[in-house]
Parts: C-alpha cells; sequence; structure tokens
C-alpha cells in the first residue's frame, strides 16, 4: 500500500487564523474545518487520508506560533499513537 505524504509549509506564517488555512490546504481538510485544534484533531483523526506528514517553517515562527505549533504537534503526536496499529501508520517529522 503506497502512503500517502503532505507537506505542511509554516515559513513566515504570521497569524493562527494562516497557520489554520495553511493546515487546510495541506491536508486538505473539508470545507468545514473549524480552524482550531478541537477541529484538528477531528479532522486529523477522521477526515485526513495522509500516512505522513512533513512540517516545515516551525524555526520561522513567532515566540506566539510556535507555542501554537507545540500544541499541533502534541496532537500530531496523539494521532500516531492513536493509528499506530493500523498498516500504513500515521507519522510525522518536523525538519527545522
Amino acid at each position: 500500500m503506497d502512503k500517502k505524504t503532505a507537506t505542511l509549509d509554516l515559513t513566515d506564517c504570521k497569524y493562527l487564523g494562516e497557520m489554520h488555512q495553511r493546515i487546510k490546504k495541506a491536508l486538505n481538510f473539508p470545507n468545514y474545518y473549524g480552524e482550531n485544534w478541537d477541529a484538528f484533531w477531528d479532522c486529523i483523526n477522521a477526515d485526513c487520508d495522509v500516512d505522513f506528514i512533513t512540517v516545515i517553517g516551525i524555526n520561522t515562527l513567532s515566540k506566539e506560533l510556535k507555542k501554537e505549533a507545540e500544541i499541533m504537534i502534541s496532537l500530531l503526536e496523539d494521532n500516531k499513537k492513536y493509528w499506530a496499529d493500523v498498516e500504513p501508520p500515521f507519522d510525522y517529522e518536523i525538519v527545522l
């Protein structure tokens, strides 16, 4: 089975809304994506057919957005644990 991959580029993202728009586009989230972390969890867990996500550009974020990125990474890690027993398993990488 082929892995479906996506790249989430957060380079020079300035606002939380912009971050969520980039997430929505990169991961092909549905139009009803609520652009908050609860909605992110719902979509990454149920509506996302991506098996592997590469996240780039976190090192370019402001201090405030880096805190938001930490929340996202925590949710990606939870999703990785949740789907660990399926084939192919979900995974992600952070490229600095």
